[in-house]
């Protein structure tokens, strides 16, 4: 599993030092909070099992699931996992758009 949220890509592995008292300096990692979160999308009538960020599902939450956020937010912002799942989402979208037209 890679270190880095499926959602916005924007957490990833930092790299640093642990410095310290005599300031004696050694490599370390800093590692994102990366959980495996199963969100329900309305859409698809299914569940979406992502690995994403703590902050990244406080931003999900607060967009009213995970279907607003894909849609709202732009390709260029989401990962790829994120963009398979917004074409489902519109996929299934423009279907039912044609059954009720039809």
């Amino acid at each position: 599993m890679s270190r880095i949220c499926n959602i916005n890509g924007s957490k990833a592995v930092m790299s640093g030092n642990n410095v310290s008292h005599s300031n004696h300096k050694t490599r370390r990692r800093f590692l994102p909070n990366i959980q495996n979160f199963a969100l329900w999308s309305d859409t698809l009538n299914r569940v979406v099992r992502l690995d994403m960020t703590a902050s990244g599902a406080r931003t999900i939450e607060h967009n009213n699931g995970i279907d607003n956020y894909l849609l709202s937010t732009s390709n260029s912002k989401l990962t790829k996992a994120a963009l398979l799942i917004k074409k489902q989402i519109k996929s299934a979208i423009a279907k039912k758009n044609l059954k009720l037209s039809a």
